[in-house]
């Protein structure tokens, strides 16, 4: 199937868990599924250009209760919707916590970067295949029943296989590596069950050699090409070529990037990924209980950062940074920009 009509219209947005919420758990339990915040927090947003959010899932709320996590699900796209917001949902992630259960989730840690991030479906059962049974009712559950819908723009089946504890772009030791290819292997082909109407796609985050399996199997199988990119706009734009050649045609999904501390920024990466019609998806959108606005491996004991890292608003609405929302109505909202523009590069 070809899916370049789902990537016609060019869209930017954002990495969305809301304010209240420390990890997928949080965001989705039925004790603390929070739509009037969703609704406020997607409402900034979507004033700003934003049109699609990129939304991890976890695999315990399946597990759980799947008719009520189907349901809040449904309700989160019905207020996606209200603002046209189309939704990318994740599966399966390596970063960070690999330790959690359902319930009452922990407190985030002082000036610690997604101290409450979890994996899922976390090592023990991602290195026993003798669990994937439940792994596979739940992706197969989940895309069966929303394989028609219109408000969702693709599955990300796997956020960054072969990630560890670190769970960021700079600490290169803890790595999973090629020990999550089997399970990457088995989710593909779990997806392919289904035949939903919405690509789906595994995203490339790590180019070195020891990712040239998980790489290779990501870049065979997605219907559309993902990656994350936190570099400076000459970064993005190396990468981009180069996935763009590899792509054969097939659409081109940034799904992370935005790091300021990194030279990741908005007016520098911004131009080039609407350029390139890469659809544009950064970390993250309003500052809450993951502590995305201090940077990988803060020192908690070194207060306040001269610079904060992700995110967009803070939890009342206001802007980190004002002078960004000048690019989000040049690039964003305007929906025939100058290809040739160079006015917020640097």
């Amino acid at each position: 199937m070809n899916f370049r009509a789902f990537f016609t219209t060019w869209r930017c947005g954002a990495n969305f868990i809301p304010s209240t919420a420390v990890n997928q758990l949080e965001m989705w339990q039925a004790e603390s599924f929070d739509p009037a915040t969703i609704r406020r927090e997607l409402s900034w947003g979507a004033a700003l250009g934003m049109r699609v959010m990129r939304v991890y899932l976890h695999d315990l709320l399946y597990m759980q209760d799947a008719s009520g996590f189907l349901r809040r699900m449904e309700t989160y796209l019905q207020i996606a919707d209200e603002f046209d917001i189309l939704t990318v949902f994740v599966f399966f992630d390596d970063c960070w916590n690999s330790e959690f259960q359902l319930g009452p989730q922990p407190a985030p840690r002082v000036r610690t970067h997604n101290s409450g991030w979890i994996q899922s479906p976390g090592r023990r059962v991602a290195d026993d295949s003798a669990q994937w049974g439940r792994l596979e009712e739940y992706v197969t559950g989940v895309m069966r029943h929303f394989a028609h819908d219109r408000r969702i723009l693709a599955w990300d089946l796997y956020n960054e296989p072969g990630n560890g504890a670190t769970g960021d772009h700079e600490t290169h030791s803890g790595f999973q590596g090629k020990k999550s290819l089997p399970l990457l292997e088995a989710v593909f082909d779990w997806a392919k069950m289904v035949h939903a109407d919405q690509p789906f796609t595994v995203g490339l985050w790590n180019l070195a050699q020891d990712f040239d399996e998980i790489n290779h199997l990501a870049l065979e199988q997605s219907q559309v090409v993902s990656f994350h990119c936190y570099t400076p706009q000459d970064g993005l734009q190396e990468r981009i070529d180069f996935l763009r050649f590899l792509a054969d045609g097939r659409p081109l999904v940034c799904t992370e990037y935005m790091a300021r501390r990194r030279g990741s920024t908005f007016a520098a990466c911004l131009p080039i990924l609407k350029q390139k019609n890469v659809t544009a998806i950064h970390w993250g959108l309003v500052a809450g209980k993951t502590n995305t606005i201090y940077p990988w491996n803060w020192n908690a004991a070194d207060g306040e950062p001269p610079q904060w890292f992700h995110d967009v608003f803070h939890a009342d609405g206001r802007m980190l940074y004002e002078d960004e929302r000048a690019v989000f109505e040049q690039i964003c909202k305007n929906p025939q920009p100058d290809p040739n523009t160079n006015q917020y590069r640097n």
